[in-house]
């Protein structure tokens, strides 16, 4: 695999809201209903939605990208595919449990981080937390912030891998479903002058 990461523009809204209904499910503990993952995919991640994520300066969205010959209409010319995404989110948490949890400020949230279980165990991962964390540095927050499934027991070891610490719990709706969420936090190094 010949990964690239990078920003995301407008052009990508498409391709992103198919790769978020792809990958959504995966999070999703396993009493989550069809119908229920469904709902939250038509309302969070349509094309329409990733437009207002792409033009809102509150967020950074990044994908990560792979050759794929495959996708190529000309054998020269291979299609970048996308693999893996992930949004931050900065400014002050909207949720009363992660206001209580979240020990600096400014904070920056991992509101996504995704990637195609055709890619888990590839190396894929790593490298787009690497860039997540550059561009949450690059914000000047002192600290990452992110909500797991307490069941998503892959994740979690995934976090705690990358230096994310368990700081609180919140709850998260799928559907009529109140899930509940470990907030992890990262404590992250500013480096003055970066930008993604």
């Amino acid at each position: 695999m010949t990964i690239e990461i990078r920003r995301a523009g407008r052009a990508d809204a498409a391709s992103l809201a198919e790769l978020a209904a792809e990958t959504f499910p995966l999070a999703c503990p396993p009493h989550a209903t069809a119908a229920s993952i469904a709902a939250f995919i038509a309302e969070h991640f349509t094309v329409a939605r990733f437009e207002e994520y792409l033009a809102d300066p509150a967020r950074i969205l990044l994908v990560a990208e792979d050759d794929d010959a495959s996708l190529a209409g000309d054998a020269l010319a291979p299609r970048r595919m996308p693999v893996g995404y992930a949004m931050l989110v900065t400014g002050e948490p909207a949720d009363a449990d992660v206001v209580a949890a979240v020990t600096a400020r400014p904070t920056v949230e991992l509101s996504k981080f995704y990637t195609r279980r055709t890619v888990h165990g590839t190396g894929v991962a790593a490298p787009l937390m690497g860039a997540v964390i550059a561009a949450a540095e690059a914000t000047g927050a002192a600290t990452m912030w992110l909500g797991v499934n307490e069941e998503n027991a892959r994740a979690i070891r995934f976090y705690g891998k990358h230096a994310f610490a368990r700081v609180g719990t919140k709850r998260f709706r799928v559907g009529e479903r109140l899930e509940h969420d470990l907030v992890l936090e990262r404590v992250l190094a500013v480096a003055p002058g970066r930008s993604v």
